[in-house]
């Protein structure tokens, strides 16, 4: 018989003996630490993606786990059960039209005050998983303009996990699936891999962030992408990432977030849709 209790939820049975207290204590844990909620839903998810965790620290039982990362010494692992549970979900030009409207609407007048008149230009890849997001908008600027490193033109990359950052810096990848044939010259084949040049690597800098703390910047950026991220927030911490990014891109500067998100107010009285998931923030551009 179901337990009529909607909040309750039912435990996969395994190697390790796991209970709704330990995916409630766990579910608590990932949502302070990163802002991710999750619905009792996903505790076959939980116990999937962290059996390894277990394996790994040679304990026996979840309750055994989730005292081990509440207590003092729990602090790196804590950071494991962030990467274990994170999903990182990315490619190429993802949602193509953000780019093709980067390129022909954006960064055209940025790139040329920025050669003409020394103008700082800042990008964020907000988010970045393992880097594609990032060295798209690279490999953008750099057909634009590919002496681009030598005026003031960065593009910042940041994410929560430092183990898709390492993926991120290296800028090596399996596949250029979804990046253009124009622009697949940015990238050169290694053996069976294929790795952005390093005019790619000079525009960019990769720094591990949590989207749901503080921020250590200010910008302002001219252009911020934070796609398919919001989705995996509750609607309080949607509100202030939202908030948080309208505070630090320019008036005129574009905010692009994911298919299936929407801004929320406050934050949404501060721009303007321009275009599928597109907003420019409002204010005269200096």
């Amino acid at each position: 018989m179901l337990n009529a209790d909607p909040q309750s939820t039912m435990m996969p049975e395994g190697e390790f003996r796991y209970s709704e207290q330990d995916f409630r204590a766990i579910a608590g844990m990932l949502r302070q630490d990163a802002g991710i909620n999750l619905p009792p839903g996903k505790s076959t998810l939980v116990y999937a993606r962290l059996a390894k965790r277990l394996r790994a620290l040679g304990v026996s039982t979840f309750k055994a786990y989730v005292d081990h990362l509440a207590s003092a010494d729990g602090t790196e692992e804590r950071r494991h059960m962030v990467t274990a549970l994170t999903t990182n979900v990315t490619r190429f030009f993802r949602e193509p039209h953000h780019f093709e409207h980067l390129r022909s609407a954006v960064l055209p007048g940025l790139l040329r005050e920025a050669a003409q008149r020394g103008r700082r230009v800042r990008l964020w890849s907000a988010a970045c998983s393992t880097g594609q997001e990032a060295y798209s908008i690279a490999a953008v600027v750099a057909e634009l303009m590919p002496e681009a490193a030598n005026s003031d033109v960065r593009i910042l990359a940041t994410d929560i996990d430092p183990v898709v950052l390492e993926q991120a810096r290296a800028g090596r990848y399996a596949s250029l699936e979804g990046v253009p044939a124009g622009l697949r010259r940015w990238f050169k084949q290694e053996g069976a891999e294929w790795v952005a040049v390093p005019v790619l690597h000079s525009l960019l800098s990769f720094k591990e962030l949590n989207l749901t703390r503080p921020w250590p910047l200010r910008g302002p950026f001219d252009a911020v992408l934070c796609r398919n991220v919001a989705i995996y927030f509750d609607a309080e911490v949607q509100s202030r990432l939202w908030q948080g990014f309208a505070g630090v891109i320019a008036p005129g500067g574009m905010l692009y977030i994911g298919h299936s998100e929407r801004l929320s107010a406050p934050a949404s009285d501060a721009f303007d849709n321009v275009g599928i998931t597109a907003y420019r923030r409002r204010g005269s551009a200096k």
